[in-house]
């Protein structure tokens, strides 16, 4: 940590001169509003108090696409393998080494092998996410060889098992499960991948953000090799169609599903019989939902100190949320955006929190925030808990924000019950620099460095290895780093 006075003078500095993303035409403009509704519902965050300022170092470099910097979105540690995997939202899959100096291609999910080209059009389609099953590298075991892609695609030809139940005229969504002969060979070495289920979008936003089997799980407990599927509301805006909170609706929701089981309807996965709504339990729920009333959730991260589980949803056009989920919650979409009832430019806030059948967020921020002002956008991500040697941020839930390039964190001693009095800010120095800062502001220099125009927008998202390290990856030059004392 550095004195308040010299944080204070570092914090005014970056705001007062740090590049700001371009506002997209027509977004953000002030709207009327209901009496008893505003955009500002929540205080600024602070920009003084406890930033935390860690070191970061450049580990590998993931090539361009056609020239353009690789929009990498998810990363994950294979222990079995001893190799580390990100992925391009375009659609491919690399390997990194563990020291970052190896960087292979091991699956290009476009090839024409395998008949399940991308739809990557815009900034919210594409490969989505990926997850490699726990038993991957383990010989004679179910999971031998068997990894997951989560992704928008181009082929709307094919029968889907999620329909929204309205006229949809965009991409599908699709789960694939690949089964690699070797899984320590260079490069994909299996067949075609099997097709586990398929979503008719209605629209083309709000797809899908996050896959990930709970890496604290062991063989022979509940939650071990159970596939966590986070499944956006559908998109347009205000989830118009109410999906969220419709228990018999597949949008909005948070999956939970056995890959390797047969028990669901297509018979191509396993509803597993721990989920809250398994067996029908409630009439006319889904017994693949874990949590619902979900708008667009973006990542999970589990607590290695006692196995919960946070999230960070991007919200619609005032709060951003990052918050606690358990079996059966509902988050409060499109009811709720975060503590406060939801409206179409503005949320009231005369009851806030005021339902005691919703689960309400640990902290949120809103679009108009003072930090990122004149801009009013914002989109929260991340995600880790951290319980790591680097004290700056032990026992802290860090999270980023994607418009602006900006880390969270707070404190997992003290968690936050609501609003954004919790949230501080987390710094950067790299070799050479001579002050601590953003991560827009480090990959706009790397840009100009590399001959580039500087991005607009760096998408920054954090992920652990299994061995402690913090790994951030983004969208704007190619290139992982790692967080270091």
């Amino acid at each position: 940590m550095h004195t308040r006075a010299t944080l204070r003078a570092l914090a005014v500095a970056l705001v007062a001169t740090a590049p700001l993303p371009a506002q997209q035409p027509g977004r953000g403009a002030p709207q009327p509003m209901p009496p008893g509704f505003t955009a500002r519902p929540l205080a600024d965050i602070d920009t003084i108090a406890d930033v935390a300022v860690v070191n970061l170092a450049e580990f590998a470099t993931i090539p361009d696409v056609g020239g353009v910097a690789p929009r990498l979105m998810s990363f994950q540690d294979e222990p079995g393998t001893r190799r580390l995997f990100v992925n391009e939202m375009r659609g491919g899959l690399f390997s990194v080494s563990y020291d970052g100096k190896t960087v292979t291609r091991y699956l290009d999910t476009n090839d024409s092998t395998w008949g399940q080209p991308i739809q990557a059009q815009g900034r919210e389609r594409g490969l989505q996410a990926f997850a490699f099953h726990p038993q991957f590298a383990q010989a004679g075991t179910p999971g031998y060889g068997k990894f997951y892609t989560w992704a928008d695609v181009q082929d709307t030809t094919k029968a889907v098992d999620f329909k929204p139940g309205i006229a949809a005229t965009a991409d599908h969504d699709v789960m694939l499960e690949w089964t690699a002969k070797n899984p320590r060979a260079a490069a994909y070495d299996g067949g075609p991948p099997r097709e586990l289920m398929r979503w008719q979008d209605p629209y083309a936003n709000h797809n899908g953000g996050a896959l990930a089997f709970n890496p604290l799980a062991r063989p022979g407990g509940e939650d071990f090799g159970l596939l966590y599927v986070s499944v956006g509301d559908g998109g347009s805006g205000g989830d118009p169609n109410n999906f969220a909170q419709n228990l018999g609706s597949a949008f909005g929701k948070l999956f939970r599903i056995d890959p390797l089981g047969k028990n669901s309807p297509n018979g191509k996965y396993g509803i597993p019989a721990s989920n809250p709504f398994a067996k029908g339990q409630k009439a006319g729920a889904m017994g693949e939902i874990y949590a619902y009333g979900i708008r667009n959730i973006q990542r999970l991260a589990w607590d290695p100190a006692n196995g919960d589980l946070y999230y960070s949803e991007i919200g619609q056009n005032v709060v951003e949320e990052i918050g606690r989920i358990k079996a059966g919650d509902n988050l409060g979409w499109n009811v709720w955006e975060g503590s406060y009832k939801y409206g179409q430019r503005g949320v009231d806030t005369a009851s806030p929190r005021s339902d005691v059948s919703t689960v309400y967020p640990l902290v949120e921020f809103q679009h108009a925030d003072a930090l990122w002002a004149p801009s009013t956008r914002a989109a929260a991500s991340g995600l880790v808990v951290y319980r790591g040697p680097i004290g700056a941020i032990r026992n802290k839930v860090l999270f980023t924000e994607l418009v602006h390039g900006e880390v969270f964190w707070f404190d997992l001693t003290r968690l936050p019950q609501g609003g954004s009095s919790g949230i501080h800010r987390v710094l950067f120095h790299t070799p050479g620099s001579t002050a601590a800062r953003t991560m827009h502001a480090i990959v706009r220099e790397k840009n100009e460095a590399q001959g580039k125009t500087p991005a607009q927008r760096v998408d920054p998202r954090l992920s652990l290895a299994n061995d402690g390290r913090l790994f951030v990856i983004n969208k704007g030059d190619g290139i992982i780093r790692v967080i270091t004392p």
